[in-house]
């Protein structure tokens, strides 16, 4: 009997599992005939997040060069590299240009055929458009995966759950909103996936409050504008102003920073790159994981990763613009890898940094507002559009180009982390707010928008009050102002948490796995095998994705920074290969 192999999911992290099963099966394909069942009702390649049929108006937030399926020397692991084509490569775009989702769906779906071609004769792939229900079966016997809308079932020797973003149940909070909308004729549209919302209740002219300052938000601000008919105009000074169609609504928004995330950044590397990772490496992930005692992420981890990502900001400071230095290299190197505590680095550099603003000071990168009090709101959006300019400035001048040394430390830092397991929300959020943040020409829009009165800015610490029959928003960046609404926004997604999942299946599994504090599924970080409550590792169950304690900052990334989704998929692959017995001698 054919071995069968059942892959729930037919996006980008199936798309690349299966490019790496194409790549190992030379060396450990045995022979013997294998099914691969992919189950998705999206099209495979893209999935559900970037699959064609979506506005053309929604770009990716990286250029088109720094976007990669395929392998490098870069990444460690057991099987072999093949490289391919970056999206700028393959789509014959200009590498800084920031392509939209439907191109990068279109880039998924050609990877997605060239594994097909790439797998031996033997093993064949089927797709089914249909939603997987659950898995049954014992852990010593072939699992049953049910699908909706058919009888029977896929039978399978394994089954690897390879999802991405899905829907979630309400928590409490959101619950209560919603309650609150309906019982009052209001609109709360809660955390989903921006492309998926209907925006029609939003109507023209009226205020809506969007909690949520990230990608998701900007999303929403291009479908309520250029998506209902708005443009932009060049100003002539490097800007833009905004032209509306009058059919925008007025979006106030705030949260728990103030500010949107960080522009992409907008110059090219050059030079010698930090040698990465110098302070928190295998290594030190080893000992972590060695300690009897355990570990908690602010006592043990964070001066690792915070060293880290001061190396990479110095190494660069120091390398390309020695003039804004007071100390060799070598010596400011011998002297931080000595340093013990946070207080002797921070002596350290200001007696080699002489301009507090070459100095990297990772707490006010994240609180930009925190203390800071403005006495009218009309003078917070002015500051705001000022720190908003300022980024973009910086963002896109290499004399800054510390900043892309951090950058490339926060990847190598992640790579790192996705070996511990799940380490709560906050890193994750901080990662992205510092290095996913939106296309700089998005902010430039941003900009226009505020200056047109169409966007305003709440402030940081953003509270929400659902009362006296409308929502009310409000700030401690702005004391004593609040603005109120009869539409509230959550522009963000969903937390993955797999006991709130809407999917049947991962509801059910949820009920006989291991999960994390924040819900999310634990599985081997080793080989991605779902561990059950016991902690034991089922022997015919893998998951890979964001709602896995295993979480990577994406299923693609950066040419040759590591690529850690790339290396969980050709650990998952090489290892179900080898189970499901078609492992060649040796």
């Amino acid at each position: 009997m054919r071995h069968r192999l059942v892959v729930v999911g037919a996006g980008p992290r199936a798309t690349g599992l299966l490019e790496r099963i194409a790549a190992n099966s030379p060396e450990l394909y045995g022979g013997q005939g294998l099914d691969i069942h992919l189950v998705d009702p999206h099209p495979p390649g893209g999935g559900r997040i970037w699959r064609e049929a979506q506005s053309e108006l929604l770009w990716m937030n990286s250029h088109a060069a720094d976007i990669t399926m395929f392998t490098d020397e870069t990444v460690t692991m057991e099987g072999p590299v093949r490289e391919g084509p970056t999206l700028h490569e393959w789509a014959r775009l200009d590498g800084r240009t920031f392509a939209d989702r439907r191109i990068q769906g279109r880039y998924l779906r050609w990877v997605y055929d060239r594994a097909l071609a790439d797998l031996p004769p033997g093993i064949t792939v089927h797709h089914h458009p249909r939603r997987a229900l659950r898995v049954t079966g014992p852990a010593d016997g072939r699992q049953r995966v049910w699908l909706e809308g058919r009888t029977e079932p896929l039978v399978a020797d394994l089954v690897v759950l390879a999802l991405g973003h899905l829907d979630f149940e309400l928590d409490s909070e959101q619950e209560g909103l919603s309650a609150y909308a309906r019982a009052h004729g209001l609109v709360h549209l809660p955390p989903d996936f921006t492309a998926d919302s209907d925006l029609s209740a939003l109507a023209p002219g009226e205020p809506v409050l969007v909690r949520g300052f990230g990608l998701a938000f900007v999303d929403l601000m291009v479908l309520l504008t250029e998506g209902r008919g708005g443009r932009y105009e060049e100003d002539g000074e490097g800007g833009c102003v905004y032209v509306p169609s009058g059919r925008e609504p007025v979006l106030y928004v705030g949260s728990r920073r103030g500010v949107p995330y960080h522009s992409k950044i907008g110059y090219d590397w050059t030079g010698p790159r930090p040698p990465l990772p110098r302070f928190f490496g295998p290594e030190e992930v080893r000992s972590l994981l060695e300690r009897p005692e355990g570990y908690e992420f602010r006592r043990d981890i964070w001066p690792l990763v915070e060293k880290e990502l001061g190396f990479a900001h110095y190494h660069r400071l120091f390398t390309a613009h020695p003039g804004r230095t007071a100390m060799e290299w070598a010596d400011f190197e011998e002297k931080y890898a000595v340093a013990g505590s946070a207080e002797e680095v921070r002596a350290l550099v200001a007696a080699a940094v002489p301009d507090a603003r070459d100095r990297l000071d990772l707490a006010a990168l994240d609180r930009p507002l925190e203390g800071v009090r403005f006495a009218s709101h009309a003078e917070f959006q002015e500051g705001l559009r000022a720190y908003v300019s300022d980024d973009l400035t910086q963002r896109h001048d290499s004399s800054f180009s510390a900043d892309l040394g951090v950058f490339l430390g926060l990847l190598s830092v992640y790579g790192q982390l996705v070996r511990l397991g799940n380490l709560g929300p906050w890193w994750h959020g901080f990662f992205s707010y510092l290095a996913s943040g939106p296309p700089g020409p998005r902010l430039r829009q941003l900009l226009a928008l505020s200056r047109a009165g169409l966007l305003r800015f709440v402030g940081a610490e953003m509270e929400v009050a659902a009362e006296d029959g409308v929502f009310r928003a409000s700030s401690g960046s702005v004391p004593g102002f609040s603005v109120t609404a009869r539409a509230l926004v959550e522009a963000r997604l969903p937390d993955p948490s797999v006991g709130r999942a809407r999917d049947t299946l991962l509801r059910e599994l949820h009920a006989e796995a291991l999960e994390t504090a924040d819900g999310l599924l634990r599985v081997d970080p080793a080989d991605g095998r779902v561990l059950g409550r016991d902690g034991r590792p089922h022997p015919r169950r893998f998951a890979l994705g964001p709602y896995t304690d295993a979480r990577t900052p994406g299923a693609f990334t950066r040419p040759r920074t590591g690529g850690a989704a790339f290396r969980q998929n050709d650990a998952v692959a090489r290892v179900v290969l080898r189970e499901l017995g078609v492992v060649g001698e040796g």
